[in-house]
Parts: structure tokens; sequence; C-alpha cells
């Protein structure tokens, strides 16, 4: 290779990695869907403004764009790209009464505010209201606490009021109103204001329970029932659908007022007892504390190198990694199981809510086993949980006690598959029962992401002319399969993991190796004949898709526990290089029925969804590591950026942060479930990652530049490797992982004996 330019023997001597600030607007704006108000990690309470509660922009409750709030809703959705929650909305101002919000071209029309001074940091939120109002957040993490202050008015006016809008709520349009049921507000004799609702979204039937107090005693009390009917005067509650409540105060500006409102999904009592996490009043001793709990997470990897806008990336990407999923159960260990009992978790146990498994399986649960394998172990437990508990058995998209059945397949089996070979402890046998009965039962109940099991179990493959989503349906059943057959075998249940490897090769039957595409099969055996990889599907009807946020191009690579055979499918290495190349370099176009999820194109790739985030890595199977790292670097330099539209997707609970953390750092689980990653090209010049059981692993990134992404060596504690992969039992050790890079291809990693492992005989 020659000796190193000055520069890059410079960057070999990088300053000490440091734990860099996020930028908690990243992802806000663009269609990253995330939040910048105030939680702790995984917490069951996100306190955080609502900008908006209709429209996809709107799945998180805020958008950056839209420059006036509604108010300060207590739970939300990180990065999803379908919105539910909003629950419990406190609007503090000095103008009068408004009982509707207005919209964000007319804030004016109801009780919107625009703003000045926002501020956000992990744990904390500031923001000036246009009314006078300074409002501040902190979190607990089953605790909301608000603190408003209340300037007196420039005519000398020192009344206000807090409203709050419990029938506000995640919609689709500015005039739908999503179905409530069974809700309530009640002011108890010791100034708690309680209430409950039934939620009818896209968790269908969710409940929610809050008890909130304030430090001063509001000089009036007015509910409003039904179509804001106001209750009778003195009334100390109000039943019905869309209720609300405004607390008036003739001296505001006296003192700030505080709020604490805690909340539960099973009762009234529940959400009482979370009032306990926060005694008496004291904002800031709960936002330091919140503080230094974020601290302590965002010291689980630290940098140095890249741009300083890179290093906000990497924080800000950390931190929303640790917005879910999100703490499900009351303080005394009760919580809702997917069969919607009311069930209470053995000592020291917790369960969680908010499980994008589609997309998080991928990288955000392989991430946990590295830098939080505590966090994995309870999520692994949790997941067998519900497995155990659900009528549909293993989770799909489980929220608030319901399963959305939303996305395709039940990937909660390939997170098992995965921690497992971890080395996560955990009883996997015990959700076999369940994996059984959805992997073998044609009677078992589906929901919408098993649809078309029966054809698959029969034909082995789903037939386009029978349900939607087939090709990724089938592709998505096989992958599943296989993590099954992992916990098959681990029961003893021997034959049925045969089985179950078996039929994970159905991949094929919807993989035409004729003209090297995923296509749509028939009933009766035929395949698509106009086909057009870059359309969704056969029909032209917007809805009926043969694939699940993908075109033709995109489907043909989501096949990642069988790649040699893949591989052999398409006739060998020089053509599936050559394939891969196609996809990076076709045209970017897609049809105009195309969902906005599929963004960030490198010719058909589209990093901003999940289902290609592998791709990059498959050169590496083919003795062509050298064009992954070209494309990794790439990849990690122009799809995300340090401002609010800073995620080129949605931000689906941390997967797309995820895989900028992992693939910073050198490395990508490219299928789970094996256990390995498949190493790519470092971002930074050095970075350390926090392991569990005080152990750190140091990667070094020698010679490392902008116009260097390609790998010479590799050093693994000192000595040299070859393989162009690494298991997390080595990683997990702690250690140091040395590149060497340079500005040309090399020869690392080339080999056949040096390519990753895929299993094989499927």
């Amino acid at each position: 290779m020659g000796a190193l330019p000055a520069a890059a023997r410079a960057a070999g001597k990088a300053a000490a990695p440091q734990a860099a600030a996020p930028d908690l607007f990243v992802g806000t704006g663009g269609h990253g869907h995330t939040f910048p108000g105030a939680t702790l990690p995984f917490g069951m309470v996100q306190l955080s403004p609502d900008t908006n509660n209709y429209g996809w922009d709107a799945c998180s409750g805020y958008h950056q764009s839209d420059r006036s709030i509604m108010g300060f809703s207590h739970t939300h959705l990180s990065g999803t790209g379908i919105g539910d929650m909003l629950d419990v909305l406190v609007v503090p101002t000095r103008d009068t009464l408004k009982l509707v919000p207005g919209t964000p071209q007319d804030p004016a029309a109801g009780y919107r505010q625009t703003y000045t001074n926002e501020h956000a940091e992990p744990g904390y939120y500031r923001v000036q209201l246009e009314s006078g109002v300074l409002a501040e957040l902190t979190a607990t993490e089953r605790t909301g606490l608000h603190r408003y202050t209340f300037a007196r008015g420039t005519d000398g006016r020192t009344d206000a009021h807090i409203l709050i809008d419990f029938a506000h709520c995640k919609q689709e349009t500015a005039d739908e109103k999503i179905r409530i049921e069974d809700a309530s507000l009640a002011l108890g004799d010791d100034g708690v204001l309680t209430g409950s609702r039934q939620v009818f979204r896209w968790a269908e039937g969710r409940r929610i329970h809050f008890a909130m107090e304030l430090s001063r005693k509001p000089d009036r009390v007015q509910f409003f029932g039904d179509d804001d009917a106001p209750a009778e005067k003195g009334a100390k509650g109000v039943s019905g659908h869309r209720l609300k409540v405004a607390l008036f105060f003739d001296d505001a500006s006296s003192a700030p007022i505080e709020i604490k409102t805690g909340i539960s999904a099973v009762d009234v009592a529940g959400a009482r007892a979370a009032l306990e996490e926060a005694p008496g009043w004291a904002f800031d001793r709960v936002a330091t504390a919140a503080r230094r709990t974020w601290a302590q997470q965002r010291d689980a990897v630290r940098v140095s190198g890249g741009t300083p806008a890179q290093r906000t990336i990497m924080a800000s990407a950390l931190y929303h990694i640790m917005m879910g999923p999100t703490l499900f159960s009351d303080r005394d260990g009760r919580y809702v199981g997917l069969d919607q009992k009311v069930r209470t978790l053995p000592a020291g146990e917790r369960t969680y809510s908010a499980y994008s498994l589609w997309d998080t399986y991928r990288g955000f649960h392989p991430l946990m086993t590295l830098i939080r394998p505590d966090m994995a172990q309870r999520f692994v437990k949790d997941l067998i949980r519900q497995t155990q508990e659900s009528p549909f058995g293993p989770p799909t998209w489980p929220l608030q006690g319901v399963e959305t059945g939303c996305m395709n397949g039940w990937h909660s089996v390939v997170v098992l598959a995965d921690a497992h070979a971890k080395g996560i402890e955990a009883d996997y046998a015990a959700a076999w029962p369940n994996i059984r009965r959805r992997s073998f039962d044609a009677a078992y109940p589906d929901t919408l992401a098993t649809k078309g099991r029966d054809h698959y179990m029969k034909l082995g493959y789903i037939p386009a002319d029978k349900v939607k989503e087939s090709v990724s349906r089938t592709q998505e059943y096989a992958y599943d399969d296989h993590a099954s057959a992992v916990i098959a075998q681990i029961a003893g249940a021997h034959e049925d993991a045969a089985a179950l490897r078996k039929r994970s090769g159905n991949w094929r039957n919807v993989i035409d190796p004729q003209i090297g595409f995923a296509r749509a099969r028939f009933s009766d055996g035929t395949w698509w004949k106009d086909y057009d990889p870059v359309p969704l599907g056969h029909m032209p009807q917007p809805r009926w898709r043969d694939y699940t946020e993908a075109n033709g191009w995109q489907a043909t690579f989501l096949v990642q526990h069988d790649l040699y055979g893949l591989i052999a499918h398409f006739g060998g290495e020089a053509a599936y290089e050559a394939k891969l190349d196609s996809f990076f370099n076709a045209p970017s176009t897609l049809p105009d029925n195309a969902p906005p999820d599929i963004a960030g194109l490198v010719g058909q790739y589209a990093h901003g969804n999940e289902p290609g985030h592998h791709v990059p890595y498959l050169y590496a199977y083919v003795g062509a590591p050298w064009k992954t790292q070209a494309m990794v670097r790439r990849l990690c330099t122009e799809m995300y950026k340090d401002d609010p539209d800073g995620v080129i997707g949605n931000d689906d609970c941390g997967q797309m942060s995820a895989w900028f953390i992992l693939s910073s750092l050198g490395f990508y689980p490219v299928d789970p479930t094996t256990g390995v990653y498949v190493l790519g090209s470092p971002l930074f010049d050095r970075a350390e990652m926090k392991l569990g059981a005080g152990k750190t692993l140091r990667v070094t990134a020698i010679g490392n530049a902008p116009d260097r992404p390609y790998v010479q060596s590799v050093r693994w504690n000192g000595r040299p490797w070859t393989r162009n992969w690494i298991a997390h039992r080595d990683l997990a050790q702690g250690g140091e992982l040395e590149f060497t890079m340079g500005a040309s291809p090399s020869r690392f990693g080339t080999a056949k004996e040096d390519r990753p492992p895929s299993p094989a005989g499927v």
C-alpha cells in the first residue's frame, strides 16, 4: 500500500472519543416523524408539544414546519409511519377560553399558539408561547411534569387558564373524529384530576388513564361534555366520549404553576401510583435527574473524527434508539396483555409497548445486544411473554396491549433467534407452542400481517390473485420460518425444525431465475407476464400491490438467511454481483402510487425504508467487499443530516438511527439470526462502544478520510484479521477492531474462506 500521507497518519492519531450532544430536532422535519419533548430512555411518558394531530406528517404529533403549538400531550410515537397516542393534551394560555384548536393556517381560530425560543435537550423541553406563557417540561418514567410561568399582561391582567383537552387524539383528516368510548373526567376532594378513556384508532380499543396534580388550586373549574356542552355549574366531573375541562386562575402570574400527570393503561389507581415517582414539587430536581440519566445513556458510544455534523448525527441517533419500545407496566407490575387481560408481572420484570418489529429486527435489536444487553434481555423476555398471551401468536406490531397486525410476518421470532445466537439468556422454549401454532395451524386466527398462510402452506407461495403484497409476504414468512426453526430446535422439536428449515426456502417460489426478479405468481402457478420491476404490482389499483413498501427491484434482494442459495439461484457470483450493480445504478424512477416510505434512492435502492437496509452489504458474499465499503460510506454521508430534515425516511422506532450507528462503526448484521456482523467502512477515526459487564469495544480507522473509504486491512486485538465478518461473541468480549483505510480497493476479505457465513441447506 505504501506510506500513508501525512493527513492520513494524523487521522490515525485522532483525539480521544467524546460523547457529543444530540440535536432533538433532527428528524422532526421531512418525514422523520420524531418529536422533541421530554422523556426518559424507554419511558412510558413522552411529554411533548403537539403541532398537529392529523395527516401523515403528524404521526408523532410534531412537525417542525407547523410553527404553532396546540398544547402538550403525554404519549407519542417516535418515527412511525402510522400515528396514534397524543393522550391528555394540556393547553396553558392567557387568551380567552377556546375549546377548538384552530388550524396551522389559522392558529387564532382556536387555542393554538405561535411560539419562539424553543429549546430541547434529553429529558427537558422549553418554549415561549405567544400568549405570554413560558412552558417547561420534564419527566420520570411514568409521570410528566410541567412548569408554566405566566407573564403579567400589558393591560395589567394576571388571569389565565389551563385547558385539558381529553378529546384530542391522532386523526387522519382535519374533520375526522376518532371513536372514543367510556371517557370520564373527575376532580377528587384531594384536588387530583383523574380521567379515563378508550380510543379506537391504530391500536383498536386501547385504554389510557391519568391522574393530575397541580401545585396551586384553581379558582374555578369548568367541565365540558360531548359537543363542548358545559356541565352544570359546580360539577365535579363529566362522562361521555369527547371531554374537556378548564382550570381558571385569577392571579396566574404570582408564581409558576406546576403540573404532574401520571399515566397507566390499567386503571386510575395505577396512574395515581405513578405520581409517587415525583414526590413534592421539585421540577428542577426531576429535570436534573433526567439529564443525568440521559448522559449515562449517551456515553454508550463515543466517537472522534468525522465532521462536527456527523458527530451530532451519531449523538442524535443514539438518543432516538432509546425512545422505544416504551414501558407499559405500572409500578406494581400490572399491565394489559395482548389478550386484553390485566396481568401482574413477576417481581423485577417489566413489559413494553410499541415494538416496530418489521423495522427493528434488522438493526435496532442487534444493536441492543451490544450496548444494552440488559434491555435486550428485557425485550426478549417480554416478547416471549407476549407470544404466550396473544391470541395471534408471536407479535407483529404490538401497541398499548393491542396487536395492530401492521406490516407482514411475525418478526418477533427473528428477535428471539437473534438474541439466542448472541447468548441472551431467556426461556425461549416457552414461546414455542404459540410459534408452532402460527407456523403450522392454518386455522389459527389471522391478523392483517399473517394473511395468506393457508396458501403459503399449500402452494409454497402466496398467489397474487388472492392476497395483497403476495411476493413480500412469501419472502417474509420464509424468513420467519427460518427463525422459528431456531426456536423449535431449542424446544427439542427437531422434526418441526427440519420442516421449517425446508419451508424457509419458499422464497425461491417468488423469485423467477429466468428474469432475475421477484415477481407475482398466480394460483395456477403462472407468473406475471408483462413484468416490470418498477411498479408496485401487476394491477393498476393503488391499494393492490404485490410488494410491501417496495417494488420488484427492492423485493428481489429480500432474502437474508440463504444468501448463497440466492446467489446460486441467480446463476452464480458474477451474475449476482452484476444484479447488485444494476440495482444501485438503475434510474431512480418510481410509479405515481409509490408510498412516501420509498425514499432516499440510490438507483433503485431506497435507504429511507427498511427492506433494503442489508443490501449494501451483500457484495461481501460475492468477494467484492470494496463495493460495500464505498456504498456504505456514501449512505452514511448522504442520507443523514444534522437538521430537522436529517433522516431520509421515517426513523421507525430507531431502526434508521440504528443503521447509521452500526454502519458508521464499521459493521452490520445482514442476517441477525447468524450472530455475525459483516464489515463495512467505519465513518469515524476512533470510536468506543460500552458493552455490558464493564467491557469496551474500541474501533480505530487508521488513515481514514472522506476520500479513503476502502478497507486495506483489519486487525482484531492486535492480530491480523482476514475475514470480512466478525462474530458477536468476539465483539461482546470487548477489545480493539482496527481498520487501515485507503483511497483504492484492496483484496481484503475477497477470498472465499473469508466471506460471511449464511445458513445452508434451505
